[in-house]
């Protein structure tokens, strides 16, 4: 049975899609740690991050790296941190989280609770700083 990821990629499942290429899939995290949390996912479903092959873990990092970025500017923090967990679930994926602290990446904090309306207005933001970024 394919990972919720699979449906989301394939569009079985809404998602508040900030970038996407032929290897990569880049969404709002539905259960934010923080407004602006990402979360980057591999197309082939494959359950360890580290394996992923060579070649995808490198390429994953490129495509995370404007996104990274765009986070940052559209979100006051002082850098956009990043983790890999991967027990929730079974489909290698990596968060981008704006941060000031280490605490802000402590995945047993309460998760906010944002409405359509405020994922939109967070996807909005990333969006158009990656649209400044590779103008």
């Amino acid at each position: 049975m394919p990972s919720i990821f699979t449906r989301i990629i394939n569009g079985e499942i809404p998602s508040y899609a900030i970038a996407e290429n032929d290897r990569f899939y880049a969404f709002l995290d539905i259960f934010p740690m923080r407004e602006g949390h990402t979360l980057i996912v591999p197309k082939v479903e494959t359950d360890r991050f580290f394996d992923l092959t060579p070649e995808i873990l490198s390429e994953l990092m490129v495509f995370a790296r404007p996104i990274a970025h765009a986070i940052e500017k559209a979100f006051p923090c002082n850098r956009c941190g990043l983790s890999v967990v991967g027990l929730e679930v079974p489909h290698a994926h990596l968060h981008l989280v704006p941060i000031d602290s280490a605490d802000d990446l402590n995945f047993n904090r309460k998760k906010l609770k944002l409405s359509p309306a405020e994922f939109e207005a967070a996807r909005d933001k990333i969006i158009s700083q990656l649209s400044v970024n590779n103008a």
